[in-house]
């Protein structure tokens, strides 16, 4: 059975997605992506009409660049919508997701914003960890911290600020570039200590690094308060917690002297992790969740107007800066829906002026890429 990914194949490299379509051929699926030519707002019956195998779901897994095909509302077949990074524009989450049967939350808290806005079929759960990454453990521990991820841009500046503290202080990998899925699991497991410093607007976050470090078998030392204590995971049982930035050189001095302490607490993460936390998990739950539904489709586009249904792709694709798209959606509303077309006129303005905004504050601040994704969030809050 296949399942079929919202994004072309050349794009399904992007991490987490990647890991996702591990698992469900893992559980014994073939994952299928749209044609490198397909157009972003295609229509979902095209690509349907292409395939061999009608798949068992539909799934927009957050790729490098997804697709929205057109549609979507119409298909007799269960469609999902991860949403990795719940906490980011979580109000234009709400609304896209309202396109899909099954909306994913990553992060706990969110669910009561979700049904609130109308959603029926909200699932929440953590990131999560690849166990045949992490199935056998790497050699000798050589690095003293470890360290993989991002340090660009504005809102990492508690990050570069900590690592540049412990890399003065112990012997670290490289963390200046770019690691694959198979390199972060190597410098994990050849690391003794990893600190996890999340994003300045959101330090709480239990984000993929926490899972895939104690999945490794390192010690995680994560700020507090974190989700992971959501999660079922306890402070001084499966990682450590600091509470300033200060504090980070003179804790990893501390379990570095420790190794019993450092080494007990770490192997009770990384069973917790495995035996709980994988994307193995992650799908069984979704495959699960699902069957059980039989067959019942949630999406509440499902039963609107074709007006309100191309609002809500217009507010997708400008939001992702695909104003083609975002003008043919508009193009069907001016002919026949003038309420939905002064709706997605405005939407569409709005797009234009944010980033004109971001273009502009780019020119000051010399960081275009950060600071066009900032500008969306301080519209959006």
């Amino acid at each position: 059975m296949n399942i079929l990914y919202l994004c072309r194949q050349s794009d399904l490299n992007y991490k987490e997605p990647e890991l996702f379509a591990r698992a469900f051929r893992r559980c014994g699926f073939n994952v299928v992506c749209a044609p490198d030519e397909f157009p972003i707002d295609g229509n979902i019956q095209d690509l349907l009409d292409r395939s061999q195998q009608l798949p068992k779901m539909i799934v927009l897994a957050e790729s490098a660049r997804d697709l929205l095909p057109q549609g979507l509302e119409k298909v007799n077949i269960p469609t999902v919508s991860f949403q990795s990074d719940t906490y980011a524009y979580t109000r234009r989450r709400i609304r896209w997701s309202m396109l899909f049967d099954y909306a994913v939350l990553f992060h706990p808290g969110y669910e009561a914003e979700f049904r609130n806005a109308g959603h029926p079929r909200v699932l929440t759960w953590s990131h999560a960890a690849d166990p045949e990454l992490f199935s056998v453990r790497q050699g000798q521990r050589t690095f003293e911290v470890g360290w993989v991820g991002r340090t660009d841009g504005n809102l990492y500046k508690d990050r570069r600020a900590v690592l540049s503290d412990l890399s003065r202080n112990f012997r670290m990998n490289d963390f200046t570039r770019f690691h694959s899925p198979e390199e972060l699991a190597e410098v994990f497991s050849r690391s003794k200590i990893i600190f996890n410093v999340a994003r300045d607007d959101y330090p709480q976050d239990a984000n993929m690094r926490v899972f895939e470090v104690m999945a490794s078998g390192a010690l995680l030392i994560t700020r507090r308060p974190s989700e992971l204590s959501l999660f079922g995971f306890e402070e001084g049982i499966h990682f450590i917690g600091y509470n300033r930035l200060d504090e980070v050189v003179g804790l990893a001095r501390r379990y570095l002297n420790d190794e019993v302490t450092r080494s007990r607490i770490a192997q009770n993460a990384r069973e917790k992790v495995l035996r709980e936390h994988t994307y193995d998990n992650r799908v069984r739950t979704l495959l699960r969740t699902v069957e059980s539904d039989a067959g019942r489709l949630f999406a509440p586009a499902r039963q609107w107007t074709e007006g309100r249904v191309r609002v809500h792709y217009i507010d997708y694709y400008v939001a992702n800066r695909l104003f083609d798209c975002a003008y043919a959606q508009w193009g069907h509303l001016a002919m026949s829906d003038w309420p939905h077309a002064f709706e997605g006129g405005m939407l569409i303005g709005r797009g234009w002026l944010a980033g004109i905004r971001s273009r502009v504050a780019s020119m000051k601040q010399g960081n275009s890429n950060r600071i066009l994704q900032d500008s969306f969030r301080e519209a959006e809050r």
